[in-house]
């Protein structure tokens, strides 16, 4: 009679050690559901460039919202312009820049360059960003609208120098695909429109495709590449295609860019129609980009 009590508990513990299997099998059934679906979710992949510049031209990254950034780009003389200049350091051309991120998607920009005195402003709008999973991208698509204006003074040679015609225009889709996590390619079909050229037998409106790569050497720095190939009817005598190629340096907030380019200008009319330098004969600048992002609204502000 006194071992009742002691039947009834072990009768228990031979239940619950035969419930447990089922109930561990249950819960890793659902871990693995979990995952599984997780797997499916669609996840945008990000850092395919670290700034929203190649070297001279757009990457497809764009700030987020309410993300400034303050961009100041330099370029001095060419190398080969002797020891009297100090191999182009006793010259300077620079841009002073802003962006800001309207929403994750869109993005408006103005900026100066002391070349010609120009002003720019454009837009950019995120189209389509490279994701995996469940109805995954294979690429990012930005499309790029700008507007620059030059404001130099000339001399009166009997041309009209009117305001519209120191208007000029560029349209560009930058497509582009992280190939791993240290490889990132990019394509930018570019049309740039000018009212006034400098020649009567320049053309008004000039087609080029720009190619870019981002090379990952560290975990802070990256070799960049970028050349703007200029189509066959685009190609104005004396004039050569742009190409750069440069080391990304990231520190906390900062991005900087340290390049070397054949070309002066640092906004797309400026680069892609005009440049004059001959790379592989000593005609490079070098220069630098320097990014520094400011959060002006939390994120929150925009749901």
């Amino acid at each position: 009679m006194h071992y009742a009590p002691i039947h009834r508990l072990l009768g228990l513990l031979g239940l619950l050690g035969v419930a447990q299997p089922g109930l561990a099998q249950d819960n890793l059934l659902r871990d693995l559901e979990q995952q599984t679906t997780d797997s499916l979710q669609r996840q945008p992949v990000a850092a395919t460039f670290k700034g929203t510049r190649v070297v001279n031209g757009h990457s497809v990254e764009t700030p987020g919202a309410g993300t400034l950034i303050f961009l100041i780009s330099h370029r001095f003389g060419t190398l080969n312009s002797g020891a009297y200049n100090f191999f182009g350091l006793d010259q300077a051309t620079i841009r002073l820049g802003l962006e800001y991120g309207l929403t994750d998607r869109l993005t408006v920009g103005v900026g100066r360059s002391s070349l010609e005195k120009t002003f720019d402003g454009f837009l950019k709008y995120r189209a389509l960003r490279q994701s995996t999973g469940r109805a995954a991208s294979p690429v990012s698509v930005t499309l790029l609208s700008a507007t620059a204006l030059t404001s130099l003074r000339y001399a009166d040679e009997g041309f009209d120098h009117s305001f519209p015609r120191r208007l000029t225009y560029t349209w560009q889709a930058l497509v582009a695909r992280k190939i791993n996590s240290s490889l990132s390619l990019q394509l930018s079909p570019t049309v740039v429109h000018r009212n006034l050229v400098d020649a009567e037998a320049d053309d008004n409106d000039v087609y080029a495709l720009g190619f870019a790569g981002r090379q990952k050497l560290t975990k802070r720095l990256a070799f960049t590449l970028e050349y703007y190939y200029r189509l066959p009817n685009s190609r104005a005598s004396g004039l050569r295609d742009a190409l750069a190629a440069g080391i990304d340096i990231e520190t906390g907030g900062h991005v900087f860019q340290l390049h070397v380019t054949n070309s002066k200008g640092m906004i797309e009319p400026l680069f892609v129609p005009r440049t004059s330098g001959d790379f592989f004969k000593g005609d490079i600048y070098f220069g630098f980009n320097v990014a520094r992002n400011f959060t002006l609204q939390p994120a929150d502000s925009f749901r």
